[in-house]
Order: structure tokens, then sequence, then C-alpha cells
């Protein structure tokens, strides 16, 4: 290859000669004589170019060399110089000097030039669409500009690795210049592409290798596999793919404790036109254990107290990619323990003091410097909310000690405000070690969180739409403020939101909810309040009017929460007080215990829970529990047994003051309208203790591929087993966990794969569900993390079950399903899903209740 290129270079040079030497011969074509045995010096009085159209000749003149009133020698290197210069600008394809004009000594030039063509229109065959314009955006080519064969090179090169990245190695590129027939000097430039295929890869293959057998080290190369059976391991070769698991395979290695393992050398050699092959020298050498470890320059801890956070002593293997991990990147490495401590300029040099044989010897050089203070914190890119929002979510305060674990835990809270890009939230300590001082600069890019939902539910064999809007950044002190209706006053992070969900005349529901997270600007104490109102009538034949027959709801709730110090400040404790009034009018749902009468519902419920997840929209680590006991006053316990019960003279005298009224009536009716005033006494103020929990965690498995695990329960229970469970406040299971409306206060619990309630038990004629149980597992992987719009796909495992008495209760006997899935979360819209579920166990009574099931979700997470 070198002794090609030397030729091609030497081939250069000749032509160049003789392009110069033809040059001179163009000054002699004129009227005076060109003596070669005895040069003459001319002065020149003027110089031209000729020849270009699109170059400024002043500046091609200052390129030359050339200015009137120089002395130049003829023939000599005064004539070939400027002619190298130009040349070497790469611009043209001919180059000419001539004396246009001679008197005496003195002499006119002109200097001849002919441009390179230039590109006309730019095309590619044999790629799509969306391919060439990759391929535009790659090669910045432009219409107009000059076409030179290193321009056509490069761009070869550019195509050929665009693709062997994608796993066409055998790539050609063919291109055309087709001359413009309309533009002078212009050229149609055309890439004919052949991708011929993706080359995929038949066998790794290893040598040299003994500790290891050849399958294991293949498992090391995350990205690079040979073809077998996995349908969910690609065996295409990719050169970026394979350059990083190469560093993968000798990671591995010093994981294991050979520290001077290397690739002696390797091939990706053909196989046929479709396979190829790869094969690995490697040299392990030895596998080295660790003999000694001695810290110097450590005056704030022992050096004893040092090796327990190390974690590794004298025996264990020498794995460098721990040892790294402990000293720098875990969050309780050493380094970070330092910092934490405000030791900003701390420095942590391991050093491999004594090797010998297969022992190493390790020095820690600590340079621990002073603790540094933080000197100012500022705030940028918070365009939409006001900075004492910010600030009171980030723990650097001025005058304290720099701690990194600080850094990290604003970077959270801020995240999970939900006004800020989490892809983007950045800190840049700017440290003053003169002034053992350091300046903090949080970097915020605001994304727009306010949502207006449009959504639908199926449930009871109805679709309900809902219209709602939230403001989750919503300022109420500056309601009354000039200029901050722009749409709505905005910067406090308060919420404000307003839905209403209807499917018609049979059902109709209202809500307004609004919360302060920091009431009185001081503490991170959460107020909240929401007001709700539910109507639900009987079908009617008219689409226009409402049934006579009703069931509706009217509440209020009042809540306030805070965060607390212990056990860690992670952890929360929120009590929420709530009203809620019942009202039926020969409802005759068949859903319910009495038809007629009123009913109330005075609770009180605390939730303690603890929220580490890192973000809203995508979490990748953290856990998030909660646990709550909802409950009402014992009214029971200060009651007579059976109090709603007539007695017998009270029954008699009731029976008879019904028949006076409903003579046509039979006995049995009338004792049925009796009973059903006593439920209605019965439950007047209804009585219940309700437990809920639940527990998620969110792990990242490799980048951004995040295992998310989910364990929740529900339990509701009576004071009074004479009075029995509450008709209100259970449980909902099956479906997608929107069914569409709130019936009777039920908590409605999704379980994909399933009918919407189809898990839920049915006791004379009621749905009852006052426990349940639900697992799930779920893998997710992001398409996009833009705040445009955040999208992410998932396959899952769930598993539920609910049950009307405690005697029936089998946490293990549940509904099993699986299932893929995709969701995409809008600013404006929430969160949109779609799930696919297969449900493995058949529901009783339900033949079509499980098997393939579809779930549209619109404007609400899961």
């Amino acid at each position: 290859m070198n002794f090609d290129n030397s030729l091609i270079m030497m081939f250069r040079k000749t032509l160049f000669l003789i392009a110069a030497t033809c040059m001179l011969t163009a000054l002699s074509a004129q009227d005076f004589s060109t003596n070669y045995n005895a040069p003459k010096k001319y002065c020149i009085k003027g110089i031209s170019v000729s020849g270009i159209k699109f170059l400024d000749p002043s500046v091609l003149i200052s390129v030359s060399g050339l200015s009137v009133g120089d002395t130049v020698t003829i023939p000599g290197d005064d004539i070939t110089k400027p002619i190298r210069k130009l040349w070497n600008q790469g611009l043209f394809s001919d180059i000419k000097i001539s004396a246009t004009k001679v008197v005496n000594d003195s002499i006119f030039l002109d200097i001849n030039l002919q441009e390179r063509s230039r590109i006309s229109g730019i095309s590619f065959n044999g790629v799509r669409k969306g391919e060439s314009d990759d391929l535009k955006e790659l090669l910045k080519l432009r219409v107009g500009g000059q076409i030179t064969e290193s321009i056509l090179e490069n761009s070869e090169r550019i195509i050929k690795k665009h693709f062997r990245d994608k796993g066409f190695l055998n790539t050609q590129v063919d291109i055309i210049q087709n001359n413009d027939t309309v533009l002078a000097n212009g050229v149609k430039v055309i890439f004919d592409i052949k991708k011929n295929g993706k080359v995929k890869i038949s066998d790794i293959t290893f040598e040299g290798s003994k500790a290891f057998k050849a399958s294991r080290l293949r498992k090391t190369m995350k990205k690079t596999h040979r073809r077998d059976f996995n349908i969910f391991k690609a065996s295409k070769f990719l050169e970026s793919d394979y350059e990083e698991d190469k560093r993968n395979l000798l990671a591995f290695y010093n994981e294991h404790g050979y520290r001077d393992a290397e690739i002696l050398k390797d091939s990706v050699f053909p196989v046929n036109n479709k396979r190829i092959g790869i094969k690995i020298k490697v040299s392990e050498g030895s596998q080295y254990h660790i003999r000694n470890i001695s810290w110097i320059g450590n005056t704030k801890m022992p050096a004893e107290a040092l090796g327990f956070i190390l974690g590794m002593k004298k025996g264990d293997v020498y794995d460098k990619s721990l040892l790294e991990k402990r000293l720098f990147t875990e969050d309780n490495s050493i380094t970070t323990l330092y910092m934490d401590d405000g030791y900003l300029f701390f420095q942590l040099d391991p050093v491999e003091s004594h090797i010998e044989r297969d022992s190493v010897d390790l020095e820690m050089r600590i340079s621990e410097g002073d603790q540094a203070t933080i000197n100012q914190v500022t705030i940028v890119g918070n365009t939409k909310t006001n900075e004492h929002v910010v600030r009171r979510e980030i723990w650097s305060k001025p005058g304290d000690l720099f701690s990194k674990s600080d850094i990290t835990r604003s970077i959270r809270q801020l995240a999970q405000l939900g006004h800020f890009d989490p892809e983007k939230l950045d800190v840049k300590p700017l440290p003053n070690p003169a002034g053992e001082t350091v300046d903090l600069r949080y970097i915020l890019e605001e994304k727009a969180n306010d949502q207006f939902e449009i959504s639908g539910g199926w449930g009871a064999n109805m679709f309900v739409g809902t219209v709602g809007i939230r403001f989750s950044n919503f300022s109420i002190r500056r309601v009354f403020e000039k200029g901050a209706w722009r749409p709505v006053p905005s910067g406090d992070s308060q919420s404000l939101s307003l839905r209403a969900s209807t499917n018609g005349t049979y059902y109709k529901a209202f809500s307004l909810s609004f919360s302060e997270p920091w009431l009185g600007g001081k503490k991170p104490t959460n107020l909240s309040f929401s007001l709700f109102h539910t109507i639900q009538n009987t079908p009617s034949s008219s689409l226009l009017n409402a049934s006579s027959q009703y069931f509706k709801v009217t509440g209020g709730s009042v809540g306030i929460g805070t965060r607390l110090k212990w056990p860690d400040d992670y952890f929360t404790i929120y009590n929420e007080v709530t009203l809620q009034n019942y009202l039926l009018k020969d409802w005759t749902g068949g859903y319910f215990i009495f038809s007629n009468g009123k009913s109330n519902n005075f609770s009180y419920k605390v939730t303690l829970g603890r929220n580490s997840t890192d973000q809203q929209i995508y979490p990748r680590t953290g856990s998030n529990f909660s646990l709550s006991v909802q409950l009402t006053p014992p009214y029971s316990a200060f009651k007579e047994k059976n109090f709603w019960k007539y007695s017998a003279s009270a029954r008699t005298a009731e029976f008879t003051s019904l028949k006076a009224l409903n003579p046509n009536v039979s006995d049995n009716q009338i004792n049925a309208m009796i009973s059903e005033r006593e439920s209605a006494k019965r439950y007047k103020w209804i009585e219940y203790n309700k437990w809920t929990g639940r527990a998620q965690w969110y792990m990242s498995l490799v980048q951004n591929l995040v295992l998310y695990t989910n364990a929740q329960f529900g339990m509701l229970n009576f004071y009074s087993k004479n009075l029995g469970f509450s008709p209100f406040e259970g449980f909902d299971l099956g479906g997608d966990g929107m069914s569409g409306y709130n019936l009777y206060g039920r908590e409605t619990i999704g379980l994909r794969g399933y009918e919407n309630s189809s898990l839920t038990p049915i006791v004379n004629g009621a749905r009852e569900a006052n426990i349940y149980n639900k697992y799930t597992m779920e893998l997710r992987y992001p398409l996009s993390l833009k705040p445009q719009a955040a999208i992410y796909v998932l396959t899952f495992l769930e598993a539920g079950n609910a049950w009307s008495n405690f005697d029936d209760v089998n946490p293990f006997n549940v509904h099993r399903s699986a299932g893929v899935g995709a969701r995409m979360f809008l600013p404006m819209l929430g969160m949109l899903g779609i799930d696919w579920a297969y449900g493995f166990d058949a529901v009783q009574g339900l033949p079509s209740a499980n098997k393939g099931q579809f779930h549209f979700v619109i404007g609400m997470p899961f």
C-alpha cells in the first residue's frame, strides 16, 4: 500500500513539473524572446485574472504572491512559485500565467484559471428517503460548492462507514458525475449505493484462553454475538460495538485478577458473502491477589476505618474494577465519604507499589486538602418557575461545607418537581482553592408540564369520556397580578386541577382540587383540598332526558402532610379528613343493598410513605413505599346491638302504615320496603377501617433498561361483626385500572389481561371485594426521553386476586397475565398508553374475561 502511494505522488509531481514548464513556455509566445540560459529581470506593471466566474480576482492575486511593482526573473521560480500556491488551493483544474504585453524591462501578466466544476445537484440511489436525508446531513455537501477528488473520496469513506456501523460491511459506493446541461461548469453528483445486505457473525473463537471457557468469554461481549438460537440476540457485526466489546473482554479479565491480560491480535474474516468469523488471541497472564493495602496521607480517618469501607482485604482477588468503584464511584465510596465532609480538593491515587509473582501491594496515596465552604449558589434556566421554589429544593446552602450527596439529592428533588427536563439537570462547581470556597451553579431547563386531559375508559359496558385541565406550576398569589395570566398565573409549583367526566345521561362526575407543597414557604408542608360531585342515573330511553332514579355522591377532603427527618428524610406523612354524602332515590342498579335513603362517610386517613425515585416520568433508580390506614369513628360501639332493626311493635305499626298507603301492594313487598328502610338506617353513618400498602422498586439493568417491580394490597375491615362490611370503600379488580367511573366509592385496581371488574367477587348480586393483592414486574426501555415526548416500551408479568371474606384469602391463588405495551408522555395530555395482555387463568362464570385483551389509556398514568 505504501509503495502504491509513492508511485502516485511521483506521478503527480511529474505532471506538475510538466504543467509548470508549459506555463513558462506560454511566456515565450509573446513578442519577446526567452533565453533559458540567460534569464532576464522584468518589473511587473500590471496583473489581470481571467477565466474565473465565482472567485474574487484581487484575492487570487494576493494568494499568488505577485504584486505590481515587483521585479521578477523570467524564466525562474518567480513564476513557478505563484503557480504552486494557486494549485495548492485545490480550486482549479488548469493554471496558466502569460505575458500580455512587454515594453523594454516592463511586463504585464495575466493569470488564466480554469475553476473546478461546481455541484449543481446531489442524489442517492439504492437507499430509502430517510437514509438519503441522513447521508446529506453527514456529507455536508452543498449545491454550488466546488467538487474535488478529495471531497469525493471523503464522501465515499463517510458513506461506507455509515453503513458499516449499521452492519452492512460489504457496502459499495459508485460516484457518478454528470455534466449539467443547464448550468455551465455544473456537475450533478449521483451516489449509487449497494448495501449488499447485513453481514452477521458466524462464530467467535478465542486462542490462548485457559482460565475461562470460550462460552463464558463470549458472554462478556454484550453487543457482539455469534448467530445462535436466541432470537433476542442480534448477530450483526458493528465495528463500534466490536471495539467496545474488546474493552469489555479485558475488563472481565481485570475483574478476575488478570491485570496483565491483553489482546495480542484479532481478525475479522469472511466466511461467505453473508457471514464473518471473529478470532481473538489473548494473553491472560497470571491471576493476581492482594497482599497488602497501606494508606498514606490520611489524617481524618484511621487506616482501619478506610480499609473497612473499602471492603477489600489481603488474599482477595485483585479486581481493578471493584477497586475503582469502592474508591471513587459508589455512593459510599472513599471519595464520596470525604467530599460529603467538605473535602472538595480531595485526591486519591491508588498505586501498585510492589508486584511479586502473583501478589500486589497497594499504596493509597491521599491528599485530603482543606475543607471547602459553599460561597454562592446560583440558578440559571428557570424561565418560568420562581427562584424561591427552586432554592427551597436545593440542599446545598451558602456557608455549608461542600457535600457531594447534597448535590445528588438536590438534583433528585428538582427532577421530582416535574418542571424541568431531568435529562438536562446539571451542577457546575466553581472551586476557589485559595479561598477554600466553592460556588455552585445549578443549570435547569424548563419543560411544559401543564396538562390538558382528554381521556377515555371502558367500564360497565359503556364508554366514559373525561375532559380536564391541570396546572402543575400554578401561583395563587399572582391571581390579581397584572400580566400574570399567560395563560394562568404560574411559578409557585402549586397544583390546580379541574375535571369533568360523562357518558351522557347515565353518568356525570365533576371534581376540583388544589395543593400547596410548601405551606408558609419555610417547610415542606403540603396542604391540599378537593371537592367532587358524582351523579348516576338508571338507563333512560332518551339521550337528552335523565331518569328520575339516581345515585349521587357529594364530598370534599382536606389534607396536610410533611417531610420527616426520621428514619431518614425520604419519609413523608400525610393526613386527610374526608366527608362524603351518598344519596339514593329509587336506585335499581342492582349493585347495592338499599335503593332509597342517605348515607354519610366521615373518615380520617394517614399515609406513611418513602419515595427515593430519581424522577417522575421515567424513574431508573430508587423505590416508593406507602402504607395507609383510613378509618371512621366506631359508631356501632355507642349504639345498641341491631340498632337499625324495628322492634316487633314498631315493625307492626310500620307495616300497618305502609299497607294503608299502598293497599294494592302485597305483604311481601311491604316487608321488603321495611327491610330497605332498616338498611338505610343501618348505613346512615358507615363505619370501617381500610388498610392499603404498596412497594415499588426501580433498578437500572443496563444503561436505560429498567426493571420495575410492584407489590400492593388492600383490606377493608369492620368494627362490628354484627354490622358487617361497609357497602362503600371496597375494591374493584381487573382491567386497565380506569373503569370509567367510580361506583359507590370503590377503589379501582387494574390487572391487565382481564376485563374491567371481572375479578371482583359478586355477592348477592353486587360486586363486593374487601381484600385484594397484586404483583407486577415490568421491563422498560425508552425510545425517547425528550421533554416534548417521552416514549418507552415495556413487557410485563402481572398477577392478583380479590376476595369478599377473609376466610377465602389465599395470596398464592392469583390470576396471572403477561403482555407488552407502550407509553408516551406528552406535556399537554399526560401519559398515553396501550397494552396487550394475555390472561392465563379462567374467570368463573365469565368465559371471555381472560385471554387476549387490549387496554387503552388516554391521559392517565398506570
